[in-house]
């Protein structure tokens, strides 16, 4: 018989257990800036849920109250979720994390729970398991982002994305990476920009986010946790491969030329 557990980590078992995502590059940048990320964001109330079957970690789940969320969400009252991810589908684990996370709204008093999606990367959760659970899709913005909520109360306000995402990237001339360390790809996803960019004899200027303040102002995806721009335009808001950022910027070199 399956033995599976929900443990919420702290600042103790965090330093013991580590963060799910990367953990089988423990000594890897990316997973050390993670966990440093977490240990700051504990204080704001961030939690941060892992899944044991059988004292083996299978899946976990990352949410936090929307006013102190990394995702560009207008969503006061509710929770975002960050992440979502199970090492294997079809056993329920990933209803069982989202479950987690509707009882502790509930118990907040919050008008619901939100998460931000995209058919266009693996960075966000996939919407199915969530269509599943009785979240509903209010809100769409460019590159496949969609915003899905799952409401207490139907006549509660709805969340929503901001719409000026063409403005976003026009201050970006400079070839530009907006990053938080939210997730703990971001740095390899980093290297790789500019392993790419130091190829073509292109700088590459990088801006670490030091609140949501900024990523609300600034990201120009709902993703809002990295995001590279060049010349005006949005180059990725995930890992590309050094290949790809190569052929991607000269790309857009062509264009102005």
């Amino acid at each position: 018989m399956e033995n599976v557990q929900l443990i919420e980590l702290d600042h103790e078992l965090l330093e013991g257990t580590g963060s799910y995502c990367l953990r089988s590059k423990r000594n890897s940048e990316g997973y050390a800036n993670k966990n440093k990320w977490l240990m700051n964001r504990f204080e704001e109330g961030l939690k941060y849920v892992q899944l044991f079957e059988n004292q083996k970690q299978v899946g976990f789940i990352e949410y936090m109250e929307a006013e102190s969320s990394y995702r560009v969400v207008s969503a006061d009252h509710y929770l975002v979720i960050h992440c979502l991810w199970v090492s294997v589908t079809g056993k329920g684990h990933g209803t069982t994390l989202i479950h987690k996370c509707l009882e502790d709204a509930q118990k907040l008093g919050k008008q619901g729970v939100v998460v931000v999606t995209s058919s266009e990367t693996s960075w966000t959760p996939s919407k199915d398991i969530f269509l599943r659970n009785n979240f509903k899709i209010v809100d769409t913005a460019p590159f496949g982002f969609e915003l899905l909520v799952h409401q207490f109360i139907d006549d509660s306000s709805s969340p929503y994305f901001p719409t000026n995402w063409e403005e976003r990237l026009k201050p970006f001339n400079k070839l530009t990476i907006l990053r938080s360390f939210q997730c703990p790809y971001v740095e390899i996803a980093t290297n790789n920009v500019v392993e790419g960019a130091n190829h073509l004899g292109i700088e590459a200027e990088i801006y670490d986010f030091n609140n949501r303040d900024e990523l609300m102002k600034m990201s120009p995806t709902p993703y809002g946790i990295y995001s590279v721009i060049y010349k005006g335009q949005l180059i990725a808001f995930h890992r590309l491969t050094v290949h790809s950022v190569i052929k991607r910027l000269k790309q857009i070199n062509s264009l102005h030329e």
